[in-house]
């Protein structure tokens, strides 16, 4: 199997990745959505990861010589039941499918198919869970939780803070820059998926902890290692995405909160939290970097108080 080296500063991942023992078709695609699409290293890991997986259970390999020329409607359905015998959550195998379609349209625009399998597939329905969330008065809690005494008390407050402040993913978290931050004028600038770059106001408060750890604390991290990122490891280099989830679920325990809280639990705060006070559902969407507002839409029926409301307001006959 392939690895993915790590992606350029410009978020891409680099077409040389995509390298190693893949079905030559799979390898082809993969550089395609490097190339073509700019997709990032996660998400093209992803896609490999279960195109590798669709391609081992026909007995396609490197060694095998066989092609995809001769893939039909009943190989896939043959490959989604055995992902449901597995036990995989419909989530989990949407997201299988979602590989797979774009991979035989890819083989179909390259004349490899003779026939569009992907436009016979239709996607599973799947509930849509209202995002767990927690209320405001148990966030001061959570947001106070690290300890003064601490030595990375001012990285570990400043993150929190941020986290809460922008609805920011942990991955764009991780891959904030000193160049991305304008704490003169209270806002950053981040990548988000599809790299799509995308203005944030940071609140005041988030601003003077951001502010304080990046006069005193980051200083004393930053070595030759550390580049531009913001947050650094006591190593000094970019703090990972999974740190990140690490000092959130720690800090959640502390404040005594449920253990499913996450970095993306604060996400769906910040979209409940502003939906709540009366934000413009189109600006959550906008700050969230969300491409459909249907996406955005799940946070109105988190909070029933804030629908009943609207609705004694402007009902007629309330």
């Amino acid at each position: 199997m392939p690895v993915l080296r790590k992606q350029r500063a410009g978020g891409a991942a680099d077409s040389s990745a995509v390298e190693g023992a893949v079905p030559q078709e799979i390898a082809r695609f993969l550089s395609f959505l490097v190339v073509e699409c700019g997709l990032s290293a996660r998400t093209i890991e992803a896609y490999r990861r279960d195109l590798c997986e669709f391609a081992a259970e026909r007995g396609h390999s490197p060694a095998s010589g066989l092609t995809f020329a001769d893939l039909v409607f009943q190989d896939v359905q043959e490959h989604l039941a055995a992902l449901q015998r597995r036990g995989l959550a419909i989530a989990s195998i949407a997201r299988h499918l979602a590989a797979i379609k774009m991979f035989l349209r890819y083989l179909y625009s390259e004349k490899r198919l003779q026939r569009d399998l992907a436009g016979l597939i239709e996607t599973p329905k799947k509930w849509r869970n209202l995002p767990k969330t927690v209320h405001a008065s148990q966030l001061d809690a959570f947001l106070t939780a690290p300890d003064p005494a601490d030595p990375y008390y001012l990285r570990d407050r400043a993150l929190l803070e941020l986290l809460y402040a922008t609805g920011m993913r942990v991955s764009e978290a991780a891959d904030l820059t000193l160049e991305g931050l304008n704490l003169e004028v209270g806002y950053l600038r981040c990548l988000g998926k599809g790299r799509k770059e995308r203005i944030i106001p940071i609140g005041r408060t988030a601003c003077e902890a951001l502010r304080e750890y990046l006069t005193i604390q980051r200083p004393k991290l930053c070595n030759r290692h550390s580049g531009s990122s913001v947050f650094l490891s006591r190593t000094g280099r970019a703090l990972e995405r999974t740190n990140i989830w690490r000092l959130v679920k720690r800090y959640a325990a502390a404040a005594g909160l449920m253990p499913t809280v996450s970095p993306h639990t604060l996400r769906h705060c910040f979209a409940t939290h502003l939906l709540a006070g009366g934000a413009d559902l189109r600006v959550v969407q906008e700050l969230l970097g969300h491409a459909d507002v249907s996406t955005t839409q799940i946070y109105t029926h988190v909070d029933g108080s804030r629908l009943k409301q609207v609705h004694q307001r402007f009902h007629p006959r309330q």
